[in-house]
């Protein structure tokens, strides 16, 4: 049976993977994010490969509780919500000018992008989420365990709000986890300083020798969302070739 699956920046990298896997079932996928030129070429490239109109997207700047409002509306025009992944988000203060002013700056640029952005999504769409079998995925990252700090420590909320969310819909029947990847390919992550030297030195920290796939993130998230997996909820996946070992 087909689902509705809500996917945040979906229109590159991990999300554009992710809303792949889902649509590749025949489930309804609902990408969002703040470019619409990219969630437009996303989803007519998603509906041609597979010959049905699966993808819609909806534009929003998630940090904007009025935007995200909004799109929750949008989502929930068509019913209810089987699946959500927050994706949306990070790092978007790579430094700062070393004032006080400009680390705090950073330190909440990061958190809302990273944090807000899952929860108001998330937090929206609840009311809509499928009781039971609802499935509910954040994105986290390796960096929650070791840095770098804003953007780490922000991923690391999120974990605590996997918990929460986690004991929160339980009786619900309803499953809250997160993924963390490491290292991974062909994302718009790194931009202009994923240099050979970068990613080489990022692939030495693994033990498989080689950089993730988005492919791979999404087939961690799909497995989460599936119904196989109703029995595995609160939990952290670590899926990072191995670069930190079982945590």
């Amino acid at each position: 049976m087909a689902r509705r699956v809500v996917v945040s920046g979906g229109g590159t990298g991990i999300g554009l993977a992710t809303a792949a896997a889902f649509a590749a079932d025949g489930d309804q996928v609902i990408i969002i994010g703040r470019r619409a030129a990219v969630l437009k070429e996303a989803a007519a490239k998603l509906n041609t490969a597979h010959g049905a109109d699966l993808v819609t997207f909806a534009t929003a700047d998630l940090t904007d509780a009025g935007q995200a409002q909004a799109a929750v509306e949008a989502v929930a025009l068509h019913g209810p919500v089987d699946v959500v992944v927050t994706n949306a988000g990070g790092n978007v203060a790579w430094g700062d000018d070393g004032t006080p002013a400009g680390v705090a700056d950073g330190y909440r640029a990061n958190f809302e992008a990273n944090v807000i952005t899952a929860v108001l999504l998330t937090e929206g769409l609840l009311p809509y989420l499928r009781r039971p079998g609802g499935r509910i995925v954040h994105l986290s990252s390796i960096a929650a365990l070791r840095g770098p700090g804003s953007y780490g420590g922000a991923k690391a909320a999120l974990h605590a709000y996997t918990y929460e969310l986690a004991q929160r819909l339980g009786a619900d029947g309803v499953t809250v986890n997160a993924v963390a990847p490491g290292y991974v390919e062909d994302t718009e992550f790194f931009g202009g300083r994923a240099t050979p030297e970068f990613v080489q030195s990022r692939v030495a920290q693994t033990l498989v020798g080689r950089p993730g796939a988005p492919a791979e993130i999404a087939a961690t998230i799909k497995y989460l969302a599936s119904p196989e997996a109703g029995y595995l909820t609160g939990q952290i996946l670590h899926v990072n070739g191995g670069a930190m070992l079982g945590r």
